[in-house]
């Protein structure tokens, strides 16, 4: 699977082109077999260097790199994968608060759905 499409790597690079922004992540890449997700919001001008909020045990705002998710061998033959039904819906903040209260972004990403579809309920 491309880990990027080019539409996704600008959408990324612009996000990193702002200063102090509290953007939405753009896109999901998780492990298909275990632990691991990371939520990317902005790509640095190098064209490797990823920010955003990455999930290895504990969740955790910081710096990741494309080419070594684009690395990682799985069992079966299997690598890191993108979700291609991601949908950023809140800032990263938000993103990272409630991961840090639920434990994993997993988790958080069933919460902030939730708080999602309530809100438009409301409407």
């Amino acid at each position: 699977m491309i880990l990027l499409t080019s539409e996704l790597r600008q959408r990324l690079l612009a996000n990193g082109r702002q200063a102090d922004a509290d953007p939405m992540p753009v896109v999901k890449f998780f492990n298909p077999l275990g632990e691991g997700v990371w939520l990317a919001t902005e790509l640095d001008a190098d064209g490797d260097t990823l920010f955003g909020l990455a999930d290895l045990g504990e969740p955790e705002l910081g710096s990741f790199s494309l080419s070594e998710l684009a690395a990682v061998r799985l069992p079966f033959g299997l690598g890191i994968e993108r979700d291609i039904l991601f949908e950023g819906l809140f800032p990263i903040s938000a993103w990272a608060e409630a991961a840090r209260r639920t434990g994993s972004i997993r988790a958080a990403e069933r919460v902030l759905h939730a708080v999602h579809h309530a809100s438009r309920e409301d409407v």
